[in-house]
């Protein structure tokens, strides 16, 4: 089989196609063939050593895949050959096989092809954990989405729309603005490049607070972080909840006076730390995601589609911040 494999720190232009057994599946694993891996943001800095997980070398990034079942290992029960299924790894999805835990396995639900079952429950994970057990969302909140075109910004205001919010999105230019309203926003704001001056940070501040309206954002939620988030924090209404998702633009420094003049909360969002210890939420959570799928109320938007040989250019799509929605690699159609 083919795996697209990272053996040194560096950029997706280092990664090496290598030619290897397949594997095989133990106790409680399956064999899966691998019909499509999506890329998330964290592949792009593993790759680099810059993420909080550093697997050992030589391995294949991609932790999010569906394919179908092609062997069991030892006393796996309920699963069978031909199963076509969503899988949640580590790393290891840029491959044309992969073994998986059937404690991370769930049924891709009939009529949903495999770029979308692979681009559904890191983002719209992700979301409905930081929404829900973070963000405590409920109807009329007004929802400030900060790199909104993304796959998780994306998912972001498709679940607060569901949930009964108003959704500002924030975005870079007016291409993805149009992706964002397509997705539901009811308001958009287009912002500049950083690095932001005081005067500029201020006016960011202004659009912000104009969009979200004269009592502010009930949950930002901000996936950018960098110059983007004190802006941001300045709009947020009193008790409101500040979701610290990524750093794409860099870890954010703000000043914390700010926090106790919105008496609001600032609230990390680690979703794989909370899928390790709360499973059975997490599986809860997995379903009510299914549900909203077969409702109409998400669909991931698949924006790019790659092939395992051409797997480097999609995560430098991803890293250089030019994707609109999820980007997919798709060793089969």
């Amino acid at each position: 089989m083919k795996a697209l494999r990272t053996h040194a720190a560096g950029g997706p232009e280092t990664l090496v196609l290598d030619e290897l057994p397949d594997p095989v599946p133990g106790k409680g694993e399956v064999l899966l063939r691998v019909h499509a891996c999506s890329i998330n943001f964290p592949d792009t800095l593993m790759i680099r050593d810059l993420y909080q997980f550093k697997p050992e070398r030589p391995y294949a990034p991609g932790s999010e895949l569906a394919g179908t079942i092609e062997a069991l290992g030892e006393g796996v029960t309920g699963w069978a050959v031909g199963d076509r299924v969503i899988a949640m790894i580590g790393n290891g999805g840029l491959a044309e096989k992969v073994v998986a835990s059937v404690a991370r396995l769930f049924a891709l639900p009939d009529g949903v092809d495999f770029a979308t079952g692979a681009s559904l429950l890191m983002t719209y994970g992700t979301t409905i954990h930081g929404l829900q057990d973070r963000g405590h969302i409920k109807a009329g909140d007004t929802v400030l989405v900060l790199g909104a075109a993304g796959g998780v910004g994306l998912s972001a205001v498709e679940l607060a729309k569901a949930y009964g919010a108003r959704v500002v999105a924030a975005v870079s230019s007016e291409e993805k603005a149009a992706v964002a309203r397509e997705a539901g926003a009811d308001d958009v704001v287009i912002y500049g490049r950083p690095p932001f001056d005081k005067a500029q940070s201020k006016a960011l501040a202004e659009q912000f607070k104009a969009a979200c309206g004269p009592n502010g954002a009930n949950i930002v939620y901000d996936i950018v972080g960098g110059d983007y988030s004190e802006p941001a924090l300045r709009a947020i209404a009193w008790e409101g909840r500040f979701l610290v998702v990524g750093f794409p633009a860099g870890i954010a420094r703000m000043p914390l006076n700010l926090t106790l003049l919105k008496s609001c909360d600032v609230c990390g969002v680690f979703w794989g730390g909370f899928t390790a210890r709360e499973p059975d939420r997490f599986k809860a959570q997995v379903a009510e995601l299914f549900d909203l799928l077969k409702a109409g109320k998400i669909n991931p938007r698949v924006s790019q589609r790659y092939t395992l040989e051409e797997g480097r250019e999609a995560i430098a799509v991803l890293e250089n911040r030019q994707a609109m929605g999820k980007v997919v690699v798709e060793m089969i159609g």
